[in-house]
């Protein structure tokens, strides 16, 4: 028996990437899940984790994301856990990035999470029951490289509404909690090393595996296994919390990598 048997859930950006191995990972523990994207992809994903169901949302939409949500507590009775997942990176310099890019990170990594939260609360506080996994990152909250500053911003602003919506929510038996990932194996690490040098996509990759202390990039099933354990009654007891999982790469004093 998985440790979130029983339990329904819903992970945002779950068409690739960590998304996708954090649903497997809850599928696997026992969770029905729900996958949520704005990419087609997400229906194709839903044939690699069992018994999911697939919708295609656009966590910038509030309205939209407040039907998918409403379709997911009909379809399963209820929703248990959210993990806000979903968020974009793109790397341009501070002087050169436009309006559009900046509110594009600020309206899919910080108001798509409050959109999914505001959508979701509602039910936890009926039942007195909730597990929500908020996705932040080492960038903006521990370190950063240049190009990053949008991304940084809405990175850091998740701790502190994680935080918040800890302690507001504490009472009535809900646990919100943060995992910032440093470099996973991931699509969209994989698009940076194809900017970087598009013929030797593998040689990046090895690169930046040299900057952590662990060797390696990490695997988006091992961020899975963290988020299946904030969104089991095992964490009854941690709340407000920030959980690193890096390899290492924030510890080294002079160099690191970051994700």
């Amino acid at each position: 028996m998985g440790r979130l048997e029983n339990k329904t859930a819903i992970v945002t950006g779950a068409a690739m990437g960590i998304g996708l191995g954090i649903a497997r990972i809850l599928a696997r523990e026992g969770a029905a899940v729900s996958l949520f994207d704005v990419d087609d992809g997400v229906f194709t994903a839903m044939k690699e984790v069992e018994g999911a169901a697939a919708f295609k949302v656009d966590i910038r939409d509030g309205e939209a994301v407040r039907a998918a949500a409403a379709e997911v507590a009909s379809q399963f009775g209820r929703v248990d856990v959210l993990v806000n997942n979903a968020g974009i990176l793109r790397v341009v310099p501070f002087l050169e990035m436009t309006d559009e890019v900046r509110d594009l990170h600020l309206d899919t990594n910080l108001k798509g999470t409050w959109n999914c939260c505001q959508a979701i609360l509602p039910g936890m506080l009926k039942r007195r029951y909730g597990k929500i996994v908020n996705l932040s990152s080492v960038t903006g909250t521990q370190v950063a490289d240049p190009g990053e500053t949008a991304y940084g911003l809405t990175k850091a602003g998740i701790w502190g509404f994680t935080k918040a919506l800890a302690m507001e929510f504490a009472a009535a038996h809900i646990n919100v909690n943060m995992i910032c990932p440093g470099v996973f194996r991931t699509p969209m690490v994989e698009s940076l090393a194809q900017g970087t040098s598009p013929e030797e996509i593998q040689a990046t990759v090895d690169l930046m595996a040299t900057m952590i202390p662990m060797g390696r990039l990490g695997r988006p099933d091992e961020i899975g296994h963290l988020a299946a354990y904030l969104a089991s009654d095992e964490a009854e007891y941690v709340t407000g919390q920030a959980f690193f999982i890096d390899g290492g790469s924030t510890l080294p004093e002079t160099s690191g990598a970051v994700g």
